[in-house]
């Protein structure tokens, strides 16, 4: 048997990064092993493996505290971890642990999307990148027009001084509107 995550996730159905969970029959189980028992908790089945590592990371914290490896650390304060240790309110609270990953994987997809105007393809011989509008990021609609505009401003009036020209800045050419 490989060590390589494909090979590792074909042969046994586990994540080749996410801990706790596993594919089967193209679903993703999650469960858990009790502390100090050979008895498992079942935690659920999910459409997506980061909604069951979501589910497995609200069983670990509820079995193993703080200490538990976690799957998404960055969202631990937005888990409802069961008070007391309970397969089924553990069940519980995995069941809506997957729902918030469920909610921030929408979310995510929809920023993404909303942020990206479109794709140039290979039929056109250009890149795979993705255009990103910088006018809709800034909220700022006209700005190519606005900064076009400014480049056709006359330059300010200048009123030289002797004052001026006595501040060391006696070449004409280092002027900016000189050019």
């Amino acid at each position: 048997m490989s060590t390589s995550g494909g090979s590792l996730q074909h042969t046994t159905g586990k994540h080749p990064t996410l801990h706790g969970i596993r594919s089967r029959n193209g679903k993703w189980v999650a469960e858990i092993r009790e502390p100090r028992k050979t008895s498992r908790i079942w935690l659920g089945t999910y459409p997506t493996p980061e909604m069951a590592a979501a589910a497995y990371d609200v069983a670990a914290l509820s079995l193993k505290g703080r200490d538990a490896m976690l799957n998404f650390p960055d969202l631990v304060g937005s888990y409802r971890v069961p008070e007391s240790p309970e397969p089924a309110l553990i069940r519980s609270a995995a069941g809506d642990a997957s729902e918030l990953a469920k909610q921030f994987m929408e979310r995510e997809t929809h920023h993404r999307t909303h942020h990206v105007r479109g794709t140039y393809n290979n039929e056109n011989n250009m890149n795979d990148d993705q255009f990103i509008d910088e006018e809709a990021i800034f909220d700022m609609p006209n700005l190519l027009v606005d900064m076009a505009e400014g480049m056709l401003v006359s330059p300010p009036r200048q009123i030289i001084t002797t004052d001026d020209r006595s501040l060391g800045d006696s070449s004409e050419c280092d002027n900016l509107w000189s050019y």
